[in-house]
């Protein structure tokens, strides 16, 4: 067994993935450019640094990325509040806990949206600790997040929950297996060809496997 297990917030504990679709959909289009929602959900839980490119050009992101970030991250706040945990999310962690794993919980956001989950996860007296943009330079796909969360843990082998095939890249990229579930938006194929070793529908379904 695993002695650390790094658990994703968003899409994971927290149920944020349209919450931002919305949000860049939104950033988008208040800078002329109108993109498919689905299109932009295909590239949630990519690290922002990286999502514009990506999803238009280098030079759209030279030119108009910052505002666009900027813009995003103030339309997701406005949602922000609308945020509910994922069934089951804090009683996982309480789960590892006895098994005796350190449970790290993963996140690239702005240390004002962590805190804001950690107290709707009720996790602060948890988790062994948890990441924010801070600690990393960059974002998934890149594992930096994925090693932040180890050094946490205090090293050793650990496994990986997540729900996007970037934290299933991430995580590969640094060496960790990930355990993916469904809640995320992804389906099963896409988080089984980025490299995930199993699939779940829910926080609940893993937990009833955690012995297996």
């Amino acid at each position: 067994m695993a002695r650390a297990a790094i658990l994703d917030i968003d899409g994971t504990l927290v149920d944020t993935n349209y919450h931002h679709a919305l949000a860049w959909y939104r950033a988008f289009r208040q800078h002329g450019l109108v993109l498919p929602v689905w299109r932009i959900h295909r590239h949630i839980g990519m690290g922002g640094d990286q999502l514009i490119a990506a999803l238009t050009s280098d030079a759209t992101d030279e030119e108009l990325g910052d505002d666009i970030r900027a813009a995003e991250k103030a339309l997701y706040m406005a949602l922000i509040e609308q945020v509910e945990p994922m069934q089951g999310a804090r009683e996982l962690i309480a789960d590892l806990k006895k098994r005796g794993q350190s449970v790290v919980l993963a996140s690239s956001a702005k240390a004002n949206e962590v805190e804001h989950y950690l107290d709707l996860l009720d996790a602060r007296e948890l988790a062994d600790g948890w990441t924010t943009s801070a600690d990393v330079e960059a974002t998934k796909p890149n594992p930096d997040l994925v090693k932040a969360a180890m050094e946490k843990a205090g090293g050793g082998k650990a496994v990986m929950v997540g729900d996007t095939p970037w934290d299933v890249k991430a995580a590969k990229r640094a060496r960790v297996p990930t355990v993916t579930l469904l809640t995320g938006g992804f389906s099963a194929a896409e988080l089984e060809d980025a490299g995930a070793v199993a699939v779940f529908e829910s926080i609940d379904d893993l937990r009833t496997s955690l012995d297996d």
